[in-house]
């Protein structure tokens, strides 16, 4: 499958009745579709033409002509001659295993760096560096994510809280003002602590940031900017692994956005953090 029509197929749930039929349509008749015109998809669908150009935008692309070209470009790169997501690898081999896992991550960088928006990552690093407080919220991996940031904002003396549970979450966000900064991440986009927990944050004035799948979901529904990534995962998701590849990789570029303001201090405060470390592990 290619990056385009992966990108399609994990948006296949949050669209509408009709569109749906004209992105399963693409997923089954990839080759055909790039050799039709969106008069003949529609009639193949049995949808209007809107409708097809409507997708085509809610897939990143300007119109049905550079969605085909899109899909045109993936398969001349014969990515659809190998399906690299692969949850538990079908290989006995170690060197199978280590292809299948690194090829995974590679391929879900890739096309996150497709839905990723510079505009938004850019609001993004603004409101963080200017934050009174940044609080971020994770559960289960994501909760690994939050505190990666965490430690990261934390060597640069900014004030991060990060936390992995409701409660711990609720209570930091019912003390957040219009000054701070709440970002929730959830792959799915749809886990209900952290859509509560961004509900009181977003009533406190706080501002919202999203760091969810590609799509639309009710986290993203809550945010003033919306970071997104992509990964195709098999049904066992064991450990969420692609996806929390793809979602560290926005977080390091948040943080090296971040260090770029006031660069000299956070620099110095790098140096400052760094030394107090090995002066422990001396004492150790």
């Amino acid at each position: 499958m290619t990056s385009q029509l992966q990108l399609i197929q994990e948006h296949l749930e949050t669209l509408k009745p009709s569109e749906k039929k004209v992105a399963a349509y693409i997923l089954e008749q990839p080759e055909e579709v790039m050799n039709s015109s969106v008069h003949k998809v529609a009639e193949q669908t049995e949808v209007s033409v809107a409708t097809i150009v409507r997708l085509a935008k809610k897939l990143n692309c300007k119109g049905f002509q550079d969605l085909k070209l899109k899909i045109a470009y993936d398969m001349a790169k014969g990515n659809h001659e190998k399906e690299y997501y692969e949850d538990i690898p079908k290989e006995d081999s170690i060197q199978g295993l280590m292809h299948s896992v690194s090829q995974s991550n590679i391929q879900s960088i890739q096309n996150s760096m497709q839905v990723l928006s510079e505009e938004e990552l850019e609001k993004a690093i603004d409101l963080i560096s200017n934050a009174r407080i940044v609080a971020i919220y994770g559960i289960g991996a994501s909760g690994v994510i939050a505190r990666d940031f965490k430690q990261k904002l934390t060597r640069i003396n900014r004030w991060c809280e990060a936390a992995e549970d409701r409660d711990t979450q609720v209570t930091i966000s019912a003390n957040l003002t219009e000054a701070d900064v709440a970002i929730g991440v959830s792959y799915s986009g749809q886990t209900l602590d952290i859509i509560e927990s961004l509900n009181v944050a977003k009533e406190n004035g706080a501002n919202i940031i999203s760091l969810t799948k590609y799509g639309e979901n009710d986290v993203t529904a809550l945010a003033d900017v919306k970071l997104q990534t992509t990964s195709l995962e098999g049904d066992i998701r064991s450990g969420a692994t692609s996806s929390r590849i793809a979602t560290l990789n926005v977080i390091d570029m948040l943080y090296l956005g971040v260090t770029r303001f006031n660069k000299e201090d956070n620099i110095e405060a790098l140096e400052r953090t760094r030394k107090a470390v090995e002066v422990l592990k001396k004492n150790v």
